[in-house]
């Protein structure tokens, strides 16, 4: 008997077929490729270009000999920090019970879907890991339609038309914004309106707001004010705070959902414990926030909403369908345009297509497949992350302080971006 053979049948059926996180696969596959000499653009992970503040740092380093467990929803202090952090911005009533710290949101989400037994309802396109996560669980996943003239964005009618049919079905909505993959967000009213179709049929509405504070004009509301009651908000220090690798997520329930917060607990408790007792200590001084992380907010802000711009401006010129973002640091352009030529080269499939520009010009993007399209949806991600954050941050705040940025501060800050963008015209000229 081949043990090996055997046991390979035995993995769970869930599990069998899922490809690795496709952001995570691209940017090893990108990294492979720099090592064996290729110049390789990385617009596939969406990884912040930009340092973790400071004092953020500074704070890392003092707490750098806690060593001790934590309780497993969190240090109480953080919880405090979190919970101001969002009445502040929200104008909510949250307490430190509330929150839910974890190593990482993207474990917090699988959490939510272990302990509560409901369908989830994602729009699409949507982030790379929820459908997956479900999938592995055994949850059922409906994707809610959108549409490119509306940005990309869930309408409070879509949601209407999937729920009405079986109203007392549970469910989980995930909501994005700004969002990944477009960089889109959702207007008052669009969030008001959706709101009440959550509460019409209890939907538990997870508001994933991790890109919240990278929305251009700081003005990003959440959906919990709208519907309180029903709305887990999720959040980090990923995306707003350059600290992806620290793994920090936090979930902030409403009173109402505290026996869902209490099982997710149970089974942090019997998988990872608690979360980095440093990071927690040093992701206090990030929630507090202050003058320094207002301007680096600031910077953060100004330099993505130039970049966006160009880009988008870039991508239109070359023939690209795209939507302009709102915040966050990706775009989601539709190359449909160019279906014919492509076809003639073989390139049927937006994976097809990324393939082929990574391999004939070294940009690394992901296909609209990994995102929920279907194989033949020429779309594509990119996430405008390949330059060095740091120094774009000096240069917005010091030679560009007193003026907007603009092309010039884009060729400067970003050069391998805007090299990209001459590559990806010259591939598609040459088509």
């Amino acid at each position: 008997m081949d043990i090996h053979k055997d046991h390979r049948y035995a993995i769970n059926l869930n599990v069998r077929g899922i490809q690795p996180s496709a952001t995570l696969r691209i940017n090893e596959t990108s990294n492979q490729l720099r090592a064996e000499g290729r110049d390789i653009i990385k617009l596939g992970l969406g990884q912040s270009p930009f340092p973790v503040p400071e004092r953020v740092v500074q704070a890392l380093r003092d707490h750098a000999h806690q060593k001790d467990y934590l309780p497993v929803k969190g240090l109480k202090p953080l919880r405090e920090a979190i919970s101001n952090y969002l009445n502040r911005s929200e104008r909510m009533r949250s307490t430190w019970e509330d929150v839910l710290i974890g190593p990482g949101s993207k474990e917090l989400l699988f959490m939510l879907q272990l302990a509560y037994y409901g369908d989830l309802l994602i729009p699409r396109p949507s982030w790379v890991s929820y459908a997956p996560q479900a999938r592995i669980i055994g949850r059922s996943v409906h994707w809610l339609p959108t549409h490119a003239e509306n940005n990309w964005q869930l309408t409070a009618e879509e949601l209407d038309i999937v729920c009405r049919d079986d109203p007392s079905r549970p469910r989980i909505l995930i909501l994005n914004y700004p969002s990944n993959p477009t960089g889109c967000t959702y207007t008052e009213d669009q969030l008001l309106a959706i709101a009440h179709v959550a509460r019409k049929y209890g939907i538990i509405l997870l508001s994933d707001e991790i890109y919240g504070e990278v929305q251009f004009d700081g003005r990003h509301k959440s959906i919990a004010r709208y519907y309180p009651e029903g709305t887990i908000v999720s959040t980090g220090l990923s995306k707003w705070a350059g600290a992806g690798g620290w793994r920090l997520g936090a979930f902030i329930f409403p009173a109402e959902l505290r026996p869902l917060q209490d099982a997710m607990a149970i089974i942090a408790s019997e998988t990872y414990t608690a979360t980095s007792a440093p990071i927690q200590h040093a992701a206090i001084a990030a929630f507090d926030g202050g003058p320094d992380l207002d301007e680096y907010l600031k910077q953060s802000r100004r330099v993505l909403k130039v970049v966006g711009e160009y880009l988008h401006r870039r991508l239109t010129d070359m023939g690209a369908v795209v939507q302009k973002p709102q915040g966050a640091f990706y775009l989601f352009p539709d190359f449909s345009a160019f279906r014919d030529a492509l076809a003639n080269r073989d390139i049927k499939t937006s994976q097809a297509m990324c393939e082929s520009l990574l391999e004939k010009t070294g940009v690394a993007i992901l296909p609209a497949s990994d995102f929920g399209f279907v194989p033949d949806h020429l779309g594509a991600r990119l996430a405008f992350v390949d330059f060095d954050g740091a120094a774009a941050l000096e240069l917005a705040g010091n030679q560009y302080a007193s003026e907007d940025l603009n092309d010039a501060f884009v060729e400067l800050a970003c050069p391998r971006l805007v090299l990209a963008m001459d590559r990806m015209a010259g591939w598609l000229e040459a088509l």
